[in-house]
């Protein structure tokens, strides 16, 4: 399964898209909520962080604490 992985900035708790880092990451169909997010916050730089997660119908929001960024990992069709 391929995920899309989006990194941006935030206004008013919204994303603001004034810059985005997006990747592609390619994990098997068997794995885990937890595997697919793990291996995402290692793309993304955020291994290590606090983050607050949101499941959003199939894919996850992550919202790093004390940072105005948010994280979409979405399934790429």
């Amino acid at each position: 399964m391929i995920w899309q992985l989006e990194l941006t900035d935030t206004f008013g708790g919204q994303a603001n898209y004034s810059w985005c880092r997006r990747y592609l990451l390619e994990l098997p169909d068997t794995a885990t909520d937890r595997q697919i997010i793990t291996t995402a916050k290692r793309v993304l730089g955020l291994t290590g962080d606090r983050c607050r997660r949101f499941d959003c119908g199939e894919g996850f929001e992550l919202r790093p604490s004390g940072s105005a960024t948010v994280a979409f990992i979405l399934p790429s069709y």
